[in-house]
């Protein structure tokens, strides 16, 4: 590298020696001074603003010191010559201005690509983040469970998805998807007390989907956390399995329906209106729902936040309605093949993070 500096360096001063032996070994009659100018222009290509203007001068001086040498100021030829030497002028002049505006080029370009770095960086610094406050893919006892994170391509270091799958103290399985308003850094805290305020509360008693939402939103409320949550929470419970049968309860505090798959491969969108966000309102509005009905063997149910059937040009109703379709080819396949296939499904990236949280009922 450090060679190929200095070899460059020495070019348009090679050049110059050059028109000047041309110059001598031509003879005084054949003008080749004008050559020079190929100096500079070659500076101008690889080295900086000084050295360009420094090899102008040069060229200038040679052309004009040349000048006289070919006997060029006689009164028939005093025109010519200093044409000549206007045209290597002008032509240092370009030089420098090329030169300036590559310098500028290539700050430019240098300037974008460590930007370009930086952002790389951030995303994967926050990607891991977020990856390590969502933990490890929940495995729950009795029940086929994986989960995905996809990040968006906003530029946003992390986010507020979640998911989230535990027992409760009476047998029961609760599951956990949600998304904190928000793409950065307060998002994600809120996101990571949501979800850990959550478990405790299910865990002391408030197993029902509705009233541990209730109970959350009163206690986020109480935080001064002034931000909107949507949340959709449902319990498996096996114990109540009636031939096989087992009772899926769940409430949605404004997010997108959980999807449920048939072992037949029929689709059902578990649409239900839904109860307001937390953090929407005052925990005295109307009463929080549960919805119930019977998971059979080999069911497949789907937990997800908005990205993934939010799209750019594409409505709400057009994101379900192609979710629905897919996962009537997918539905029934292993669950890990079934979410890499949706996510594979949507093609690019979303501006929005994806989470997805999957339970079969094993047959």
């Amino acid at each position: 590298m450090k060679r190929s500096r200095r070899v460059n360096a020495a070019l348009p001063a090679l050049v110059l020696l050059l028109v000047v032996i041309a110059e001598v070994v031509s003879g005084r009659g054949q003008v080749v001074l004008g050559l020079s100018v190929i100096a500079p222009l070659a500076s101008a290509t690889f080295l900086g603003r000084r050295t360009t203007v420094a090899y102008a001068a040069a060229a200038f001086v040679v052309a004009t010191l040349l000048g006289l040498y070919s006997q060029q100021y006689t009164a028939e030829t005093a025109v010519a010559q200093t044409i000549r030497l206007i045209a290597v002028a002008l032509g240092g002049a370009l030089a420098v201005v090329t030169c300036q505006l590559r310098l500028r080029r290539e700050a430019h370009v240098a300037r974008l690509g460590a930007e370009a770095a930086a952002t790389r960086a951030a995303v994967r610094t926050g990607e891991t983040l977020q990856r390590a406050l969502l933990g490890d893919i929940p495995t729950v006892p009795g029940l086929e469970t994986t989960a995905r994170y996809l990040p968006g391509a906003r530029e946003a270091q992390v986010g507020g998805d979640w998911y989230d799958a535990f027992p409760l103290s009476d047998g029961r399985t609760m599951l956990v998807i949600g998304d904190v308003a928000g793409h950065d850094a307060p998002a994600a805290a809120t996101m990571a007390q949501t979800r850990g305020m959550l478990r405790a509360l299910a865990r002391v008693g408030h197993g029902s989907p509705a009233a541990a939402l209730t109970v959350l939103d009163d206690v986020l409320a109480g935080l001064g956390l002034e931000t909107l949550v949507t949340v959709a929470v449902a319990t498996i419970d096996p114990r109540g399995a009636v031939d096989g049968a087992v009772p899926l309860q769940w409430s949605n505090a404004g997010h997108p329906p959980p999807v449920l798959v048939r072992a037949d491969g029929r689709v059902e969108v578990l649409e239900r209106m839904p109860d307001r966000l937390l953090g929407a309102g005052p925990g005295d509005g109307p009463a929080r729902t549960d919805h119930d009905l019977l998971l059979h063997r080999g069911d497949t149910l789907l937990l997800y936040t908005d990205g993934l059937v939010e799209r750019r040009g594409m409505t709400l109703d057009d994101g379900t309605t192609w979710l629905v379709r897919t996962l009537r080819e997918l539905g029934r396949e292993p669950l890990d093949r079934m979410c890499d296939g949706l996510l594979s499904a949507l093609g690019s990236r979303g501006d929005d993070d994806i989470a997805l949280l999957v339970v079969r009922l094993p047959t």
